[in-house]
């Protein structure tokens, strides 16, 4: 519809009991599993529980919706999209945290993936041995000063304070996608 998420939540804020969930990836268990056992439970005494396993789809589409929305721009752009660069910012499941079970970025990953891209992934607070043994890829977990204009585009999927301390200039050409909002609108290509 064209409506800016993060305008609208700054509207509802003004509200006195209104409850500041941002939009983002999901990963863990309290959200990305939890609800399953929930919904199992819920349909063995008979009920069926649609908007918790509608809150579930549209959970699990998010990291296949954010790819694809990049491909997009880049196609509008009329950019070589096989073999481009892309530099994901942030690989674990939530700010600030070093646990890696998050099934969004990882779906952004493979999406991505699908197209030929090159992908780069910087997460300072990442165990690059579990990301490598669960998942079999390498992460950056230092990235002193990154060289934004060598990528085609950047994913901003983790709001880590590391990561938004990023010295971060958008150069001609670079495609930014921001997932958790962090970056200021004007800098940015699209955001959820």
């Amino acid at each position: 519809m064209g409506i800016d998420t993060h305008e609208v939540l700054e509207a509802a804020a003004t509200k006195w009991n209104f409850l500041n969930f941002k939009p983002g990836l999901v990963g863990e268990h309290c959200i990305g599993v939890d609800p399953y056992y929930l919904a199992q439970k819920a349909q063995e005494v008979g009920y069926n529980p649609e908007i918790i396993l509608a809150g579930r789809r549209m959970n699990d589409s998010m990291g296949k919706h954010v790819s694809t929305e990049l491909i997009k721009l880049m196609m509008r752009r009329n950019m070589k999209v096989v073999e481009c660069q892309v530099l994901i910012l942030g690989f674990t499941f939530k700010e600030n945290c070093p646990a890696s079970r998050n099934k969004g970025v990882i779906d952004i990953y493979e999406e991505l993936k699908s197209f030929d891209i090159k992908i780069v992934i910087y997460d300072p607070l990442g165990n690059a041995y579990k990301v490598l043994s669960e998942y079999g890829l390498d992460i950056l977990l230092l990235m002193p000063e990154p060289k934004f204009s060598k990528y085609s585009a950047v994913f901003f999927a983790v709001s880590h304070k590391a990561i938004e301390n990023l010295i971060f200039e958008k150069s001609e050409g670079l495609i930014v996608y921001d997932v958790k909002g962090v970056i200021p609108k004007h800098k940015v290509d699209a955001r959820l």
